[in-house]
């Protein structure tokens, strides 16, 4: 799913850039919860494989539409805001989470149990869409002489959130394991730690918005990488259950930053407002997802879940090194009309 998840993010960026971000959410967003509906009902593994790829698809696409309709709101209001759109996202993934326990101890199958959530979500999805900024460039920008990307920033800020990822997928993944058979805890205490882990991210998410407009991208990005590379080092030497959870909520709190100014800084090189360098830097996010949990697990099978989560510390101090390059370029991104929305306000 995530491989198919990066051609999607990476399509999405070409149809962004001919069609706009809404077009691209209001036909690529039900696909999600549809293909799930197809996974839950597949008779067999050809049937399976179709409604996996197309959920790879359809997740990579809006995930990346997504984004770059973040970061056109937030142009035009001229504060940040992606950061606390990363915050919903988050408590929407624990409601789910919430709803998938709670059908879990019920008859429901698992094709109703989606059927059901498509059901709720698709006519949502529908009834909303034409809320949705157009965020479509208009033609005077694709043709200027300066309507170009930078993407030797786009790339780095990229790289760093790769490495975010590789640890937001170790900690999602293997993160019970380690309390559970590293550390000796039960497998309900073992669960704590991504629970701490995921609601931290909400709450870093929360404040990142006030405080980047405050003191900057770049310094809160610094700060945040020093922190997780803390977290990783604490985990790593965790010699127990409790102080474990604490350092995977530390880790939460660390990277939470550079995931939502990731997009942000992308998006300021990109002079184009296409979408572009937001799409490719959505790939990074698949790429350090794809990488993260067989990295620990090697590790892990090969020494220890200790050493595996050792291996984060290195990863992360890649986070601050780069964290320069998450200075946000003067930038201004026109409606489908040519004018700004704050300039109209």
């Amino acid at each position: 799913v995530p491989i198919i998840a990066g051609v999607g993010s990476v399509l999405a960026g070409t149809m962004v850039e001919k069609h706009g971000s809404r077009a691209v959410l209001r036909v690529m967003g039900p696909v999600v919860p549809l293909s799930l509906v197809v996974v839950g009902f597949a008779p067999d593994i050809p049937v399976l494989l179709v409604g996996l790829v197309a959920l790879g698809f359809g997740l990579g696409a809006v995930d990346a539409a997504m984004n770059i309709a973040g970061v056109r709101v937030q142009d035009d209001l001229g504060r940040s805001l992606v950061a606390g759109f990363y915050a919903a996202w988050s408590l929407a993934g624990f409601v789910g989470a919430l709803l998938a326990s709670a059908a879990a101890g019920t008859s429901l199958s698992l094709g109703l149990f989606f059927a059901l959530i498509a059901l709720v979500l698709v006519p949502v999805q529908l009834a909303v869409g034409h809320w949705l900024l157009p965020g479509h460039p208009t033609p005077q920008v694709l043709h200027s002489d300066q309507a170009v990307i930078h993407w030797r920033p786009v790339m780095l800020v990229g790289i760093a959130l790769m490495c975010v990822y590789i640890a937001d997928s170790g900690a999602s993944t293997f993160g019970a394991d380690y309390l559970h058979k590293g550390l000796g805890s039960t497998q309900s205490v073992a669960a704590l730690a991504f629970a701490a882990y995921a609601l931290m991210t909400v709450v870093g998410r929360l404040i990142v918005d006030r405080w980047v407009d405050r003191i900057g991208a770049v310094p809160l990005v610094r700060t945040g990488g020093i922190v997780a590379v803390v977290a990783a080092v604490c985990i790593a030497i965790a010699p127990s259950p409790a102080f474990a959870i604490a350092a995977f909520a530390l880790l939460g709190l660390g990277i939470c930053p550079a995931i939502p100014l990731a997009f942000t800084a992308a998006a300021s090189h990109d002079k184009t407002s296409s979408g572009l360098a937001v799409a490719r830097v959505n790939v990074f996010n698949y790429v350090g997802f794809v990488i993260g949990a067989p990295l620990i697990g090697g590790v892990a099978e090969g020494a220890s879940l200790r050493w595996a989560f050792a291996v984060l510390v290195p990863v992360l101090l890649v986070v601050p090194l780069l964290a320069g390059w998450f200075r946000v370029a003067p930038h201004e991104a026109p409606d489908h009309d040519g004018h700004l929305l704050g300039d109209t306000a």
